[in-house]
């Protein structure tokens, strides 16, 4: 049995091996929507699709780059805390030194 698709169950679902529409005897000729290209809707949709890539990867080499930003600020006060830390420590010392040299001096 040779039976055609129909419009629920095409014989093949690519738009090219279809069997192109028939005008209907019951519309004037010229109602219906004139068939337009699709090779430039085909290109703006790839392009579209590079613009969106592209501003996903802006967008991963913003984030990269603040969090890059942020490391950098984490180790800089990490540094200035044991620096800070660090300098106490010599002035506690350098007092204990003092204290110590007037008791030797003093007996």
């Amino acid at each position: 049995m040779n039976t055609a698709g129909t419009i629920d169950r095409p014989l093949t679902h690519d738009p090219k091996k279809q069997a192109p529409m028939k005008p209907s005897t019951s519309e004037p000729a010229g109602s219906a929507i004139p068939d337009s290209t699709t090779s430039g809707a085909t290109e703006a949709r790839q392009n579209r699709t590079r613009e969106m890539q592209l501003m996903q990867e802006a967008l991963a080499r913003a984030h990269m780059h603040d969090r890059l930003h942020d490391a950098h600020r984490q180790r800089q006060a990490t540094r200035l805390a044991v620096a800070q830390r660090m300098q106490r420590r010599a002035e506690r010392a350098s007092l204990r030194a003092r204290r110590a040299l007037a008791m030797a001096v003093m007996q």
